[in-house]
């Protein structure tokens, strides 16, 4: 018991597990409130004609699935950095999220998906994706939201080395072509995911919503 404690220690600090849990439950609630008033929405379709002119490579699900490592070992390299840069951090991704699932509610978008037949791994595994998540919730990606704050935040990590900041850059580019190559979104998907995060950074340093993440922290355990 004490071994699996200090291992979460080390891999999670104390001060940063309530903030990342109120993290994953506003994700599911920007991500999954929209998907169930889906029948109830109307829907846009924004694709390009160089979406069009872009060919379906199964391979590139491997990168989609990949980005979810990317992001809890990101995450948690964010939040052992410090306290303030997770509350920071967190603070403008739940901002970014929220733009989200306004422009979900508000701009919802539905992209048509190519059928893929399970021959092999690769395109078992894509049809398996396409079974799980519905073409909707397109417009900013959320895939590209989470990748690109890893990266930004990467930038100014004090416990890490410098490459760290240019393989997180690299592999979220890897990401953005997955999401286009797969064919799970459209490249304004990638353009809005970066503009929430950027968007999110800021309002953050404007309405210094890191106070926000200060007082959750300070809320007794007993009393949540």
């Amino acid at each position: 018991m004490k071994q699996e404690t200090r291992f979460l220690d080390r891999l999670l600090p104390g001060y940063a597990r309530r903030t990342l849990l109120i993290v994953l439950i506003f994700n599911c609630t920007a991500y999954y409130i929209p998907k169930l008033l889906s029948p109830l929405l109307r829907f846009h379709t924004i694709s390009t004609s160089l979406d069009d002119r872009l060919p379906l490579v199964p391979g590139f699900v491997f990168i989609y699935v990949l980005a979810y490592v990317q992001w809890f070992f990101g995450y948690c390299v964010i939040a052992r950095d410090s306290r303030e840069r997770c509350r920071r951090a967190f603070s403008a991704e739940m901002i970014a999220k929220a733009i989200c699932l306004i422009v979900f509610l508000c701009f919802p978008t539905r992209l048509d998906r190519p059928t893929v037949e399970a021959r092999d791994f690769s395109t078992w595994t894509l049809s398996w994706i396409y079974r799980l998540d519905t073409p909707v919730n397109l417009f900013p990606s959320i895939h590209c939201l989470a990748s690109w704050l890893c990266f930004r935040e990467a930038l100014g990590l004090k416990r890490m080395p410098r490459w760290y900041a240019w393989a997180q850059l690299g592999f979220t580019l890897l990401v953005f072509a997955s999401v286009l190559l797969v064919k799970q979104h459209i490249w304004p998907d990638i353009l809005g995911g970066v503009a929430a995060v950027e968007l999110g950074l800021l309002l953050r340093r404007l309405f210094h919503a890191d106070r926000l993440m200060a007082k959750i922290e300070q809320i007794p355990r007993s009393s949540v």
